[in-house]
């Protein structure tokens, strides 16, 4: 007989979600904007440290789109992405008619390559006459990225940063949030995240007229006037009400799903220490604490006696759900003839990666069956 399924990384309810609903229905608040936006926007704001305006928004690719408008980002402009992660980093750039330009990733924290990052700066600065517009560091499955030398080079080119914090909120550089490392980041409430909204995202801006920007491009981008006058281009991305509630319940649960994850990496650690092949993502030093979103490892075949693919089709059998690591965006056959510069580390990560179920509902039973099936490869 099959046992249950375990899933990647599935959403964990508080208990408190359904009261703010509730409160919502009640008070005939089922609108986009509302109490619980505004709730939800101050929660995540001293979440964060207080500093930051938040703006909620209907997905975390709706916030970088905004930031890159916010930023000035358009036709006949250039904006550096990580090459490694997911297409919603880089498809908001198309968004606005600008180019990409992709850079690869370090091996410690599998992030944006800051020797790398200066290489595509300065080419591009020879090639095209004029510095890239934005720069959109990722830090990938909740590992912050190497952000002490990325901002000392943005500033050296005087070009701001645009964080992709969508799988990083809770984790921590030098003791300072993700998301608040640059001028302004994104973060992420799909169903999948450290905490959901049933969808939705958020922008975090660095100032109250950059929030306040984003929110009138966020509602249609309607001018100052008695009837509906427009400007400017806008876009329905503000939150509803109903999911801002959601959220609100979330964040009574948000430290909490930290933790558990954390406590999931350090079970997946010390299980898999030692095993021949096996490599997990860890922080590279003190100065790093990823929230462990989720749990990834490398397999080496030559050591393993087994591939990546081997392990997750192995998990699969076992009713257990793994996911190959992102395919770079420079591998992409709809980014093919936008700018590379490279080093092969992302290519052999995706090659050799997996990511490992990694939801807070799972249980001590859960983690073993998935460590089990590590065994049963030796």
């Amino acid at each position: 007989m099959q046992q249950p399924k375990i899933w990647l990384s599935l959403a964990h309810m508080s208990g408190r979600e359904m009261d703010f609903i509730k409160e919502a229905f009640d008070t005939n608040w089922v609108v986009p904007l509302g109490p619980n936006v505004d709730g939800f926007e101050r929660d995540l704001s001293e979440y964060l440290g207080g500093s930051r305006h938040v703006v909620a928004l209907s997905s975390g690719t709706a916030a970088l789109h905004l930031g890159l408008i916010l930023l000035g980002a358009g036709k006949a402009d250039e904006v550096i992405c990580q090459s490694f992660t997911f297409s919603a980093s880089a498809n908001p750039i198309s968004y606005v008619g600008a180019t990409p330009v992709f850079v690869d990733s370090e091996p410690d924290t599998w992030n944006m390559d800051p020797d790398l990052l200066e290489e595509a700066i300065r080419d591009r600065i020879r090639v095209t006459g004029k510095k890239p517009k934005a720069i959109i560091p990722v830090h990938l499955y909740g590992m912050p990225a190497n952000m002490e030398r990325i901002q000392k080079i943005a500033a050296r080119y005087e070009i701001p940063i645009l964080e992709d914090a969508a799988e990083a909120l809770g984790a921590e550089y030098r003791g300072q949030k993700c998301g608040t490392l640059g001028e302004m980041a994104c973060l992420s409430f799909n169903g999948n995240k450290m905490i959901t909204t049933s969808g939705g995202g958020a922008l975090v801006c660095r100032t109250r007229e950059e929030a306040e920007m984003a929110k009138f491009y966020a509602t249609q981008a309607r001018d100052q006037a008695p009837h509906y006058q427009h400007s400017k281009i806008g876009y329905n991305y503000r939150m509803s009400n109903i999911c801002a509630g959601i959220g609100r319940g979330q964040m009574t649960v948000l430290q909490d799903h930290v933790d558990r994850r954390r406590e999931i990496h350090a079970y997946y650690h010390d299980a898999l220490l030692g095993m021949p092949g096996i490599t997990l993502l860890t922080n590279p030093t003190d100065e790093y604490r990823s929230n462990h979103w989720l749990t990834c490892v490398l397999v080496d075949p030559a050591v393993a006696g087994y591939t990546r693919e081997d392990l997750r089709l192995a998990m699969d059998a076992a009713n257990i759900e793994t996911r190959p690591l992102w395919k770079p965006m420079h591998l992409q056959p709809v980014f093919a003839d936008a700018p590379y510069y490279g080093n092969g580390v992302s290519e052999s990560l995706f090659d050799k990666g997996l990511c490992l179920p990694s939801s807070p509902v799972l249980s001590e039973a859960d983690l073993e069956r998935v460590v089990e099936v590590f065994r049963d490869r030796l």
